[in-house]
């Protein structure tokens, strides 16, 4: 492998360049090579002459050997050397530009650096041959394989159409025009392999090998003149790559053995009908023998003319076939045309060759014809093909981009090409952003802080194309080298800059991930807000918020048809700011405004509108409801913009009203079924309150409260909630007191609480009947069939309490509470009482006096015994003296 043999050697450029181990271009008897410089990465091509293709066992001298064959080989060596010592001493930009002079390898070969190449005229010539007979005639894409340095192969575009080849005849034509009246040489043997075509499609003359001066020169030249007679010579023992292409040369030099600077142009009359031609090759096939060249010459139909279409397959275009052949193609050499005259002809007289021609000369030209050429490019640009602008205009613009006067309309002129190559997805990271990076200072440490109007111009450009960096470049390449620009216009106290910086929030989100947005694009944004005292900026500032959190920039003023004022999201983004740095650190800046202007105010109603669709309720009660209301009050504000703060308050409020309700029901749907206990010490330090839904629903547990009924009367699976009502023996002594009841029959001391005090216990509320008094339905006397037995006398309460004043009736006294009697135990088999007909009582009923059958536990209270307070709550209160319902009812009708 020649991978192997380029590691053997060691030699300057091996050391300095990183070498591709296959070639891309095969032009003569070069190898070309890709290559990279290791200390710069600057790319460049290398090209490499292996020995081995002269020796005998490669076929190339047959058999013999000997002192002969080794002269034909220095021979050869020899002048592949003066070739690229030719290539050292010129410097022209029609050229190929050498960087590394020639050097021998260890092997005897030759290998020298120069400029990146992609490919050789004669290959894509070759090539495009191949696709003409596979797919028919016409100008097709040319594709040339390129390696890349980590060893990959692409396909790289190589499109030959009438725009390129007028621009690489120009450029040749001014190569010839510097090499004849410059350097003073002939060249001597200009074919497609001479010619190369380098990164940016400029075609580069090279092959140098037998230039020399002309027979007439008037200065002596420092190279030797060319020997005609062995140049003629063609050796069947050498390689055809290394010895004169007969195929182009004039008959100058084959007929007249005359050396000047008009036999290059005929050479390049031929080298035009070859690229008109199918397949594309020269009119004149002398198989490398000067005889068969001399009988085609001789010969009107085998001479290329005018009258036999030059001998061109395919037709030429009309200009190049009646003005400018004719005046190539000739047998005598004063009838030709030269260098600078082929230049100035009808065939390059258009508005592409014009602007290319303009613009390769652009930096000799002043700084009004820069700018007034530069102005009216974008108006040119979209006739150009697109091969001609990636490789041709982009490059030379971007070299331009050091002029700081023109690099607004550079820039400008640079993304209207992006707009139009198609891979520019590619383009851009290679070309475009370390040309941005050095224009910028972003890519060597921190940027400059001095203030530069023309910088700042070009800046503004970017970031009004950032939307068309975004879609050609990747999140990562964006994030390392097109967001310290944002940052650099954040940071600019030019208001314009800033503006700018924040507009282009929306093209960024899609392209970053969300760490990025967190912490690089919004601290500097809401740094910006908090600093800047420019109305327009905070707007600004605002929509970027309101983006961040999951808006849309092109959201409408008002809300939707529901009233809601938040605005559904069509698309939700991963790049949206988190709950957390919404609610801590957003919102705590939207409550630092201090400004009452309606565009700031409105602009923060739809930054609020949207953190309401995030934010805990908890939040927006406590935190955002406030600053809304406070902000809904401004002076400035008109009726349509108030009301907008109001449908979002009203909206939030709602929302916040709606989840406090739900998370409520949850706890006292919890309470109902865990908060009480069995037995009557589950009400010892806790309350109820009768206006709660659950109590009011569970009718049923009241009655058997005040029926004295028990639950496992009415189910035996129910859990006995209210404590056992049993009868307990009256002791006489006690008769004269008033009984008073109390749920709490673990602590009786519960029932001397005032009113003011607060209940304790986890999930109890106290029960009040006498605040909702008229909702219970009036006592009346039940007359039902009475039980055998009654365990005690009925109670008769005398007046209840005040409602209005807390306190109770003078002459009311304390009884034994309920909880005494509730554990109190019968002494006869039917002290329990019966509850047959316990549905037909009222809430408030109390079953009547037995008719017989009394026993002596059955004692009578006085009619004027009170109730108190501890009947039923351990809160006391008082209903109205003045309305007589419930137990005054019952005892005006005992």
């Amino acid at each position: 492998m020649f991978s192997s043999a380029l590691k053997s050697f060691s030699s300057n450029i091996s050391a300095n360049y990183q070498i591709a181990p296959n070639p891309t271009v095969y032009s003569g008897p070069w190898k070309i090579h890709d290559a990279k410089k290791k200390s710069t990465g600057t790319p460049a091509s290398v090209f490499i002459f292996e020995r081995k293709t002269l020796d005998p066992r490669s076929g190339g001298f047959g058999s013999r050997s000997g002192s002969s064959t080794k002269r034909l080989q220095e021979d050869v060596i020899e002048r592949l050397k003066r070739e690229a010592s030719n290539l050292a001493r010129l410097r022209h930009p029609s050229i190929l530009q050498m960087l590394e002079p020639v050097e021998e390898t260890r092997s005897g070969g030759l290998m020298f650096a120069t400029e990146h190449l992609t490919a050789s005229l004669s290959g894509v010539l070759l090539e495009k041959n191949d696709q003409e007979r596979a797919a028919g005639a016409g100008s097709r894409s040319s594709r040339y394989m390129a390696e890349e340095q980590d060893g990959t192969r692409r396909r790289r575009d190589l499109e030959i159409d009438e725009l390129e080849i007028q621009k690489g005849l120009l450029q040749v034509a001014k190569g010839l025009e510097f090499l004849h009246e410059s350097a003073g040489l002939v060249h001597g043997n200009l074919s497609p392999e001479a010619i190369y075509i380098n990164g940016k499609s400029d075609w580069k003359i090279s092959g140098l090998g037998f230039a020399g001066p002309p027979d007439s020169a008037d200065t002596r030249s420092s190279l030797p003149p060319l020997a005609v007679s062995e140049v003629l010579y063609q050796d069947p023992r050498l390689p055809s790559s290394v010895q004169l292409n007969l195929d182009y040369t004039s008959p100058d030099f084959a007929m007249d053995s005359n050396i000047s600077s008009s036999a290059d142009l005929f050479s390049l009359g031929l080298l035009i009908v070859a690229l008109y031609n199918s397949p594309h090759t020269s009119p004149l096939q002398t198989h490398s023998n000067v005889t068969t060249y001399k009988k085609l010459l001789s010969s009107p139909s085998t001479t290329p003319s005018q009258s036999n279409n030059f001998l061109c397959a395919n037709p030429i275009p009309r200009d190049v076939l009646s003005h400018v052949l004719p005046r190539l193609i000739t047998r005598r050499p004063a009838q030709r045309m030269n260098a600078r005259e082929f230049q100035q002809s009808q065939y390059f007289d258009n508005i592409l060759v014009s602007t290319i021609r303009f613009l390769e000369s652009l930096p000799t030209k002043n700084s009004n014809e820069k700018s007034q050429f530069l102005r009216g490019l974008q108006r040119v640009l979209p006739e150009f093909p697109v091969s001609v602008l990636e490789r041709k205009l982009l490059g030379v613009l971007l070299e331009e981009m050091k002029d700081r006067e023109l690099l607004a309309l550079i820039l400008q002129n640079v993304f209207s090409i992006l707009q139009r190559i198609p891979n520019g997805r590619r383009t851009f990271p290679e070309k475009i952003i370390p040309q941005l990076k050095e224009v910028f200072g972003t890519g060597s440490g921190k940027p400059s802080q001095e203030r530069d109007s023309k910088k700042d111009a070009g800046l503004m450009v970017v970031l009004e194309h950032m939307k068309l960096i975004s879609q050609n470049c990747s999140g990562l390449e964006f994030k390392d080298d097109i967001l310290p620009l944002i940052r650099l216009g954040l940071d600019s106290p030019t208001h314009s800059l800033v503006d700018a910086s924040i507009k282009c929030l929306p093209a960024v989100l899609p392209v970053l991930d969300f760490n990025t947005v967190k912490n690089e694009v919004f601290p500097p944004i809401a740094s910006t807000f908090s600093r800047t005292s420019s109305l327009a900026i905070k707007v600004r500032s605002l929509e970027a918020f309101s983006v961040l959190c999951g808006g849309s920039a092109d959201d409408p003023d008002e809300l939707g048809d529901d009233l809601s004022g938040l605005q559904p999201q069509s698309k939700p983004k991963s790049s949206i700011l988190d709950k957390y740095t919404i609610q801590e650190k957003l919102v705590p800046s939207l409550k630092a405004i201090k400004t009452k202007e309606p565009s700031v105010m409105m602009a923060a109603l739809k930054v609020f509108r949207q953190v309401g669709a995030v934010a805990d309720t908890d939040f927006l009660a406590l935190e955002v409801l406030p600053v809304l209301w406070s902000f809904s009050l401004g002076p400035l504000l008109n009726l349509r913009q108030f009301n907008d703060f109001m449908a979002l308050i009203k909206s939030l409020s709602s929302r916040v009203e709606k989840e406090q309700t739900r998370k409520l029901q949850e706890l006292s749907s919890g309470a109902d079924t865990s908060g009480f206990q069995n037995g009557g010490g589950g009400f010892s330090q806790s309350s109820t309150d009768p206006s709660s839904p659950e109590l009011d629903g569970a009718r049923t547990n009241f009655e058997r409260l005040v029926l004295g009924k028990n639950a496992a009367a009415a189910n035996g699976q129910d859990a006995d909630l209210w404590g056992s009502m049993e009868p307990e023996t009256a002791n006489p002594s006690h008769s004269s007191m008033s009984p008073s009841f109390s749920w709490s029959s673990s602590n009786a001391g519960v029932a001397k609480q005032t009113s003011a005090s607060q209940p304790t216990g986890l999930g109890f509320r106290s029960i009040t009947p006498d605040q909702k008094l008229s909702s219970f339905p009036s006592l009346e006397p039940a007359r039902p069939t009475p039980p055998p037995t009654q365990p005690f006398a009925p109670m008769q309460p005398s007046s209840l309490w005040n409602a209005s004043t807390g306190q109770q009736p003078q002459g009311s006294r304390p009884g034994p509470s309920l909880s005494s009697l509730s554990n109190m135990t019968s002494s006869t088999p039917m002290s329990r009482p019966t509850s047959l007909q316990a549905s037909n009582y009222s809430a408030f009923s109390i079953p009547p006096p037995p008719s017989g059958n009394v026993g002596t536990n059955n004692v009578r209270p006085p009619m004027n015994t009170t109730m108190t307070s501890t009947a039923f709550s351990s809160t006391p209160s008082q209903p109205p003296p003045t309305q007589r319902q419930g137990l005054d009812k019952y005892e005006s009708l005992l």
